[in-house]
């Protein structure tokens, strides 16, 4: 289920929206928050416009769109389709809203009022096996696109390997696993050929070497 949701400017990563979360949930996700603080920081104009984040128990799921982040932290069995199904419908409620206004905000939260809309959108995109939601997240989860070419990395590639979330950092990720199987591959083929073109002679070697034992041991 979808457990928290912020949102920032991506351009200085000014938090402009957020949730307001019990006091129970602001506890088991204290750490997750600051990830997602650090996630905030480390989006560029070359970051990747969605991508889900693995860490722990939960995923961490973000969208961009007009210079603005919107991020949600979810449980990591929870559908992706409809964690960025929740994030598409925030995006254009508050681009609607609030879009013109964005870049000439100075102070932060400055518009706490959508923490409204957020909580009623969320009900809808509650935990998938809550009888009262089920059809409607069984028509949601048949509808929305195909997320399976939405970038996935985890925390600790941004935490401890400096890791980027940047689109060309995931083409070069990607190039470098196709380089991989390249070289596999390319060493197969010559043990192949080696192979063949050594063994009738190995085999002829092998056969007059037991023909000569044979005929003069």
């Amino acid at each position: 289920m979808v457990r928290s949701t912020t949102i920032a400017r991506a351009s200085d990563a000014l938090p402009l929206a957020a949730t307001v979360d019990d006091e129970q949930t602001e506890h088991a996700l204290q750490e997750h928050k600051q990830q997602a603080k650090l996630i905030f920081r480390r989006i560029t104009p070359n970051s990747e416009p969605q991508c889900s984040i693995e860490s722990g128990p939960y995923t961490l799921h973000y969208l961009i769109a007009d210079n603005v982040v919107y991020l949600t932290i979810a449980e990591k069995s929870y559908p992706r389709k409809l964690a960025f199904s929740y994030l598409d419908e925030l995006a254009k409620e508050f681009s609607h809203s609030y879009g013109p206004k964005v870049d000439g905000v100075r102070k932060p939260y400055a518009f706490v009022g959508f923490d409204t809309f957020m909580q009623k959108t969320a009900r809808l995109y509650q935990d998938t096996r809550n009888a009262g939601g089920g059809n409607n997240l069984e028509r949601l989860n048949g509808e929305l696109q195909d997320v399976t070419r939405i970038m996935t990395k985890n925390m600790e590639e941004l935490l401890w390997r400096g890791d980027s979330l940047d689109k060309m950092s995931h083409l070069s990720s990607s190039l470098r696993d196709e380089s991989q199987k390249y070289r596999k591959a390319a060493r197969q083929i010559n043990i192949d050929a080696l192979i063949r073109q050594w063994a009738p002679v190995a085999g002829i070697t092998l056969f007059v070497i037991i023909f000569l034992w044979w005929r003069f041991w």
